[in-house]
C-alpha cells in the first residue's frame, strides 16, 4: 500500500549530531597537522594557520598511495600516515637544528595584541559561520546545484568502500565501460573519516564544512600578515573585511556548491607564506614544510596549485626588485623542493595531465564587457541588486595608502593580475584566454572569487590605514587599543555585520526556494530516497532520472544508481541504453541484460516537469505506472518507488 509520509526530512539533524559533526570535522582538520606541523618546528601563528593545510595534504597523498598498494583509506590509514608524515618532520627539524641552528623570529605582536586578533578573527569565523548557515536554513540542508552530489556522492563511497584512488568515486557515474575522469580528493577523503567518525547524514558533513570555510580563509590572512610582520590591527581588519564581499566564497556556495574550489581558495594565501619562510632560511625544515603545503594544495584541487602562483610569483618580484642578487640563489634552493613535490604527488600530477589531454573542455560564455567587469570588481557587485559599498569605500582607502603596506605591497600585483583575468574571462571567449583559463574552467564566478580575495585584503588594508590615520591626529591620550576597537567595530556595523543578510540571502538560492517543491531535491524526493534505503537489499542498484534530484540517492541511502551525477558526458553504454529504452524491459533483451549486469530491482523518480516538458529527461523513464513488470511500493507527494519483477 503506498504510503504518505509527512513526517520532518531526514535532512535536519539533532543537536547532538550537529555538535559531534562540527567536533569531528576540527579534530580531523587538526590533529594530523596539528602534530605534524609541532614536529617540524611550526609555533603559534603559523601552526595554526598551517594546521588544515597540512591536513589535506596528509589525507590527500594517504588516499590515492594506499589505494596504489592495496590498503583502505580509513581513519586507521590515516592516523598511521600522519605518524610517517610526524616522523619524516621530526627527523628533518632534528636535522636542521643540529647543522643550521634557526635564528629566533622576532615577536611581532605583543601579547595584547595576539589576544586582539584572536577575537577578531573569533568574530569574523562567527560570522561567515552564521552567514553560510543562516542561509542554508539549517546544517544537513542539501545543497541544490548540480555539482553537490559528485561530491556527496564521493564521500559515502570512500566511506563505504575504502578507495581513495584518484579515479574510484568517479566510477558512481561513470562505471564499466564510462571513462571514469580523475579528480583530486583530499576534501573528500577528509570528510568521508569526518562522516564515520561523527555517524551523521552526507549533508550534515558537507554543511559543517562548508560553513568553517570563511573563518579558514580569515585565518589564512591573518597568518599572512603576521608572517609579513604586519601590523595587528591590519590582521584583524584583513579578518573582517575577507568574510564580507557576496564574490569571495558565498556565491559559490550558491552554485555548485564549488566545494574543494572553495577550499582551495581559502587556503592559497599560505602558499606566499611557506615560500618566503623556506626562501628566508632555506633548510630541510622548512622545505618540508613548503613542499607538504604545495602538495596540500594541489590534493585539494589542480587550480589550487595554479592560483596559489598568483600569490607566490608577486611575492617573488617584490622580493627581487628588493634583492636583486638573491635571484639565482632562490631559483636553485627551489628546485630540489619542485623535484621531490613532483615524485611525491606523482599520482595527482599524472591524473592532471592525462585528464586535460583526454577530456573535453568548453569553457563557459563570458558574462559582459570588460569595463562592466571592472565595475563588479571595484563595487562588490556581481549580479546582486546593489553593491557593497562599504567595501568598496574601504578599498578606496587602502589604495590611498598602498605605500604603508610595506613587506605586502605584492598583494597589489596579485589583485591587478587576478583582476584582468577575470575582466578578460569575463568578456572574451578568445582561444587564448580560453586556455590560459582552462585550470579554472573558464568560468568567470572562479575568476573573480580568486580576485576579490586580494582586493578584501587591501580593504582591510584601508580600514588598518583609517586607524593609524586617526591615531597620528588623535590626542595621545586616546589609548590606540580602544581606537582599533572603535574603528574596527564601527566597520563592523556600517556593513550591518559584515553584509550578513544580503550574503546569506544569495547562499539560500543555493539551498531552498520559498516554495520547496520547486527544488531541484524536493523534501519528497528526499524523503522518497531515504525510503528505498530501507527497503533495498546491499548490493541492489536503482534505475533513476539523471536530472530530477535522485543522483543524491546513493548519498542519503546507500542504494547505488544507473545515474549518479548530472553530467552525462561519456556515459556508460549500459546508463545510455537503460535511459532510452528501460520502459521495453519484457521486450528488449539487451535491457534486460544491462538490468541483470547492473543488478538493478528497484526504480527511483522524482517529481516529474511540468508540461509541455516531458516527465522525465530519460525517455525510457516515461509511463511506467501500470507496467506490468513493475510493482509501486512507495509514492508520496514528489516521488515514487518501483520493484523491478524480475
Amino acid at each position: 500500500m503506498p504510503r504518505d509520509l509527512r513526517k520532518t526530512v531526514p535532512s535536519e539533524p539533532t543537536l547532538l549530531s550537529v555538535a559531534a559533526s562540527i567536533a569531528c570535522c576540527l579534530l580531523v582538520l587538526g590533529i594530523p597537522g596539528l602534530v605534524t606541523g609541532l614536529a617540524a618546528g611550526l609555533r603559534g601563528w603559523l601552526l595554526a594557520g598551517l594546521t588544515p593545510l597540512l591536513s589535506y595534504a596528509i589525507g590527500g597523498l594517504a588516499g590515492p598511495w594506499t589505494a596504489a598498494i592495496g590498503l583502505p583509506f580509513n581513519a586507521w590509514t590515516f592516523a598511521l600516515t600522519t605518524v610517517i608524515f610526524a616522523a619524516v618532520a621530526f627527523g628533518l627539524r632534528r636535522l636542521t637544528v643540529r647543522r643550521w641552528p634557526p635564528e629566533p623570529e622576532p615577536r611581532a605582536w605583543e601579547p595584547r595584541a595576539n589576544w586582539a586578533v584572536g577575537a577578531c578573527l573569533v568574530l569574523a569565523t562567527a560570522i561567515g559561520f552564521y552567514t553560510a548557515v543562516h542561509g542554508m536554513g539549517h546544517l544537513g540542508a542539501i545543497a541544490q546545484g548540480g555539482d553537490a552530489p559528485y561530491a556527496a556522492n564521493g564521500v559515502r563511497y570512500i566511506a563505504e568502500s575504502g578507495d581513495g584512488s584518484l579515479f574510484g568515486m568517479s566510477k558512481l557515474n561513470w562505471y564499466g565501460d564510462g571513462a571514469a575522469p580523475f579528480y583530486p580528493n583530499a576534501y573528500h577523503l577528509l570528510a568521508s573519516v569526518q562522516y564515520t567518525l561523527s555517524g551523521g547524514s552526507i549533508p550534515l558533513t558537507l554543511d559543517v564544512n562548508t560553513a568553517l570555510l570563511p573563518g579558514l580563509l580569515a585565518l589564512s590572512l591573518v597568518v599572512m600578515v603576521r608572517a609579513f610582520r604586519g601590523r595587528a590591527v591590519l590582521a584583524g581588519a584583513v579578518a573582517l573585511a575577507s568574510v564580507a564581499p557576496v564574490m569571495g566564497l558565498y556565491e559559490s556556495m550558491n552554485r555548485g556548491p564549488l566545494f574543494p574550489f572553495l577550499l582551495g581558495i581559502a587556503l592559497t594565501p599560505l602558499a606566499a607564506v611557506v615560500l618566503r619562510r623556506y626562501l628566508d632560511r632555506v633548510a630541510p625544515d622548512t622545505g618540508f614544510v613548503l613542499m607538504v603545503a604545495a602538495i596540500g594544495l594541489l590534493c585539494v584541487h589542480s587550480s589550487a596549485l595554479f592560483g596559489a602562483i598568483l600569490f607566490a610569483g608577486p611575492l617573488l618580484v617584490q622580493r627581487w626588485i628588493e634583492r636583486w642578487r638573491s635571484i639565482g640563489r632562490d631559483l636553485l634552493a627551489l628546485l630540489p623542493i619542485a623535484a621531490v613535490s613532483v615524485l611525491v604527488a606523482s599520482l595527482q600530477l599524472f591524473g592532471a595531465l592525462g585528464q586535460a589531454s583526454s577530456w573535453g573542455y568548453l569553457g563557459w560564455p563570458s558574462e559582459w564587457r570588460a569595463t562592466t567587469a571592472l565595475g563588479a570588481l571595484l563595487g562588490f557587485q556581481h549580479f546582486e541588486p546593489r553593491p557593497q559599498i562599504w567595501l568598496s569605500a574601504a578599498l578606496l582607502v587602502g589604495f590611498i595608502f598602498f605605500r604603508r603596506l610595506g613587506a605586502l605591497r605584492w598583494i597589489g600585483l596579485t589583485a591587478l593580475i587576478t583582476g584582468l583575468f577575470y575582466m578578460a574571462v569575463s568578456s572574451s571567449d578568445a582561444p587564448l584566454v580560453m586556455a590560459l583559463s582552462r585550470p579554472w574552467w573558464d568560468d568567470p564566478y572562479r575568476f573573480i572569487t580568486m580576485a576579490i580575495v586580494p582586493l578584501s585584503f587591501i580593504a582591510g588594508h584601508g580600514v588598518a590605514a583609517l586607524h593609524e590615520w586617526l591615531k597620528e591626529r588623535l590626542p595621545s591620550r586616546v589609548p590606540p587599543a580602544v581606537l582599533a576597537a572603535v574603528v574596527l567595530l564601527a566597520f563592523t556595523g556600517v556593513t550591518k555585520g559584515l553584509y550578513t543578510r544580503t550574503n546569506s540571502d544569495v547562499v539560500a538560492g543555493g539551498y531552498h526556494s520559498p516554495d520547496p517543491r520547486t527544488q531541484n531535491i524536493t523534501p519528497g524526493e528526499e524523503r522518497a530516497m531515504v525510503e528505498l534505503g530501507k527497503l533495498a537489499k546491499p548490493g541492489e542498484w536503482a534505475m533513476n532520472d539523471r536530472y530530477d534530484g535522485t543522483t543524491w540517492t546513493y548519498a542519503l541511502s546507500g542504494v547505488r544508481t544507473v545515474a549518479a551525477h548530472d553530467d552525462g558526458s561519456r556515459p556508460p553504454s549500459d546508463a545510455v541504453l537503460l535511459a532510452a529504452h528501460f520502459r521495453d524491459y519484457e521486450t528488449d533483451p539487451a535491457v534486460r541484460a544491462a538490468v541483470a549486469r547492473l543488478n538493478v530491482h528497484w526504480v527511483i523518480l522524482g517529481r516529474p516537469a511540468a508540461p509541455p516538458k516531458p516527465a522525465y529527461a530519460n525517455e525510457g523513464l516515461i509511463g511506467l505506472d501500470g507496467l506490468p513488470f513493475l510493482k509501486e511500493v512507495y509514492r508520496n507527494e514528489d516521488a515514487v518507488i518501483y520493484q523491478v519483477n524480475r
